[in-house]
């Protein structure tokens, strides 16, 4: 049997990249059904249990955070040092995307990008940049109305407020203090 005939008969390279390609396809339909249950489900599963609510939580207190640090009126390093738990916390966040919903996911994403953004301009102006510390107190601003759409979503998937709790700061208040 000459080449091209067998190329003609047999399954071929293209065909047996699609079979690949369909297993795969059928083993990704299959593994999401193992997760099972209704979307309010795998909701609460992820907020509580898979680190979604925590996430949230932890870039809202970081935000407060920041916050205090310019109250009490730490030094630059303690300012970047509490400016770049924000960032990495919100990085963080978006590891932990997607939720099993897109409408939360997109939530999600946006006000992590903000988070993300407000930290780093935080970061950069500490040594008394006010254009970038002015750009962060405005994307900070922002987190509450971000935050408070995805925490609107998932009450309305799960009927529940979500669970976000993270540490408590220092009995002073003043969780950065010392900077470094």
């Amino acid at each position: 049997m000459s080449r091209a005939a067998s190329r003609a008969t047999g399954p071929g390279r293209a065909g047996l990249v699609t079979v690949v390609a369909l297993l795969a396809l059928g083993g990704t339909v299959l593994g999401g059904c193992a997760e099972g249950g209704t979307t309010a489900q795998q909701v609460t599963s992820w907020v509580d249990d898979q680190g979604g609510g925590s996430s949230i939580g932890n870039v809202e207190v970081d935000s407060r955070n920041v916050d205090l640090a310019f109250q009490k009126h730490n030094s630059p390093s303690a300012i970047r040092e509490v400016c770049d738990l924000l960032s990495n916390d919100a990085q963080a966040g978006v590891g932990n995307l997607p939720s099993p919903d897109q409408e939360l996911t997109d939530d999600l994403d946006n006000a992590f990008i903000d988070a993300t953004a407000a930290g780093d301009d935080c970061y950069k102006g500490a040594g008394g940049n006010a254009v970038l510390l002015a750009r962060s107190t405005s994307e900070r601003a922002r987190l509450a109305t971000l935050f408070g759409l995805a925490d609107q979503r998932i009450e309305a998937i799960t009927g529940r407020t979500p669970t976000t709790e993270t540490t408590t700061p220092p009995d002073d208040g003043d969780p950065f203090a010392g900077g470094t």
